[in-house]
């Protein structure tokens, strides 16, 4: 499943609050002012729940750590999603973005109501049948932060996305640092957990 943030086509950037009681979805402030993207973002963005990247965690290839947030989610699907909503997806492949130093996984998938679910089950499929997407998708998250005079996000693996089950070992990496944090084995900061 995919918690959807921010519906395709949105410009509020929203994002579950996972420092806050009960992990709301709200929108990102910025030296005080609510944020927006400077365009609208194409596919429907949110995070995978019960899912958490390690900042305590070195890559054992990129050498990076993990960005403390649940892994992210770009549904390519042709309907845009309601914000809050919980819907069924598959996973296609995966992105491994680094941002400002962190990892940042980006997990392409797809709604299981979309009428191209039955045909596309891997990266290989999405290129295929939705060319440029991948691209799409990969150059919106390298560029999207410049407007605010940061850098340009880089990409691990050759910038290559990766198949799905190297987006199914990701998801059950991070849904088992998830798992350490609600059990305590693993010191969650000022994450709220509900525990």
């Amino acid at each position: 499943n995919m918690v959807t943030e921010i519906p395709k086509m949105g410009k509020a950037k929203m994002e579950v609050a996972t420092k806050d009681e009960s992990n709301p979805i709200v929108q990102d402030m910025k030296k005080g002012a609510l944020r927006f993207y400077h365009g609208p973002i194409f596919w429907n963005y949110g995070c995978i729940p019960q899912t958490w990247e390690n900042p305590n965690d070195k890559h054992p290839e990129l050498g990076c750590f993990g960005d403390d947030d649940p892994i992210d989610a770009v549904e390519i699907g042709a309907a845009a999603l309601e914000a809050g909503s919980v819907t069924p997806v598959k996973a296609l492949g995966v992105l491994a973005m680094i941002d400002d130093g962190e990892l940042d996984w980006k997990v392409i998938c797809i709604a299981e109501s979309d009428p191209l679910f039955s045909e596309l089950d891997d990266i290989a499929d999405v290129e295929a049948k939705c060319p440029g997407v991948v691209s799409g998708i990969r150059e919106w998250f390298r560029w999207y932060k410049t407007p605010d005079d940061k850098p340009i996000n880089a990409f691990g693996f050759d910038e290559a996305a990766l198949p799905k089950a190297k987006a199914i070992e990701v998801i059950q990496e991070t849904h088992t640092a998830w798992q350490g944090l609600r059990e305590g084995t693993i010191d969650a900061g000022k994450l709220w957990t509900g525990v």
